[in-house]
């Protein structure tokens, strides 16, 4: 790319070429040991990974699905969590959130979230409950684990059901018990921009109820135990045996992984420190962050974003438009005005690059662009 017959370096919000170039031969390796086993669904692989994946999350079982989306799906069918039913989640998620709370036929109702933190306002919670919630889906969103104690008491006093959305903070931690493991389900996305990220399509849910295991094991194959015979009616939702190794493979340096992660995080929060308006992620106390995403809030954000674009820089918001004000989900009858934090957020946040093999001097650059859009205004 050519700027005033300048070179620019890209500095690339996310690239998991880096992690490929990084581990090709290992991954390489465990491929082709899945393609020459003459088993290529619901294997070896897919069994030691969910027993591993489990145990890392502190949870008894594992589950392997083809998606986070169909681990929140299928969780909700696991736990009879449809028609009639009320789920409360908040709006600034992805829309696979909500999507799943949709196909199993309930209905979200949005709280609105810490304008600090952007997770779920747990103080909201009470408010929000009606004789017709059933469950709360708390988002541990970019990275940092929802407010868990308050939210697990007022379910128990409610008899209301918990299914953890850990897309984005695998291996996080609250008050020493990862994210996965409070709740009635966990689950897990791994598609490939996630911390833990697999080489295509992959979920998981995790849980310590025995019967749960079992239902989500028949919900994920057609409702099947074996043999061609549906005990109830079920779906298409297998992990697959080629994910399951390259996942097998990465997750012991999960950890590692993310202490890169942290690295840059830190780099970003010494650099920005009281630069312009931005107002720097914060970290709860007694809990830990992934660093899935590392996201700002300024004032300018969209002049800002426009400055970093022109400097080669790739930056995303995560996310644009709160899913009530999406056209497709203005039958549930949220308008403007309804989550007013949320609705700033919006404007306001920006994600910068952030992945373990991103070079420091990359970050060192990132800095210094945003540093010159502010000594410019």
């Amino acid at each position: 790319m050519k700027n005033s017959d300048t070179d620019i370096i890209q500095v690339r919000y996310w690239d998991y070429r880096d992690n490929y170039l990084q581990h090709r031969e290992k991954i390489l390796e465990v491929v082709d040991r899945v393609f020459s086993s003459g088993r290529l669904i619901l294997g070896s692989m897919v069994s030691e990974f969910e027993e591993e994946f489990s145990a890392f999350c502190g949870a008894q079982f594992g589950i392997g699905v083809n998606s986070g989306t169909d681990a929140l799906f299928l969780a909700l069918k696991a736990l009879n969590i449809g028609a009639g039913a009320e789920v409360i989640t908040v709006s600034n998620t992805a829309v696979p959130t909500v999507a799943a709370i949709r196909a199993a036929g309930a209905t979200p109702v949005f709280v609105d979230v810490e304008d600090d933190t952007f997770l779920m306002d747990v103080t909201r919670l009470e408010q929000a409950v009606t004789p017709a919630t059933r469950c709360i889906l708390p988002v541990h969103l970019y990275g940092q684990a929802v407010d868990m104690a308050p939210l697990l008491q007022l379910a128990a006093n409610r008899n209301i059901h918990v299914v953890e959305d850990c897309a984005q903070a695998a291996g996080a931690l609250y008050q020493g018990k990862r994210v996965g493991s409070f709740g009635d389900i966990g689950t897990f996305s791994f598609y490939p921009t996630k911390v833990l990220g697999a080489y295509g399509d992959a979920g998981m849910t995790v849980t310590n109820r025995p019967e749960l295991k079992e239902r989500l094991r028949r919900l994920r194959f057609y409702g099947m135990e074996g043999g061609y015979y549906s005990e109830e009616e079920g779906y298409n939702s297998r992990l697959d045996e080629v994910q399951a190794a390259i996942l097998r493979l990465q997750l012991p340096e999960l950890d590692e992984e993310v202490r890169g992660r942290a690295k840059l995080a830190a780099i970003y929060d010494e650099g920005l420190r009281g630069v312009g308006d931005v107002a720097l992620p914060v970290v709860r106390d007694g809990r830990t962050h992934q660093w899935y995403l590392y996201t700002i809030r300024t004032g300018l954000r969209d002049a800002l974003m426009e400055h970093l674009a022109a400097a080669g820089i790739e930056t995303r918001i995560n996310y644009p438009t709160p899913i009530h004000l999406m056209r497709g989900y203005r039958f549930l009858g949220y308008g403007e005005g309804s989550l007013p934090v949320t609705e700033r957020l919006a404007g306001e946040i920006l994600s910068l690059p952030m992945y373990p093999q991103l070079p420091e001097s990359h970050g060192e650059r990132v800095i210094e662009a945003i540093r010159g859009f502010f000594q410019g205004h």
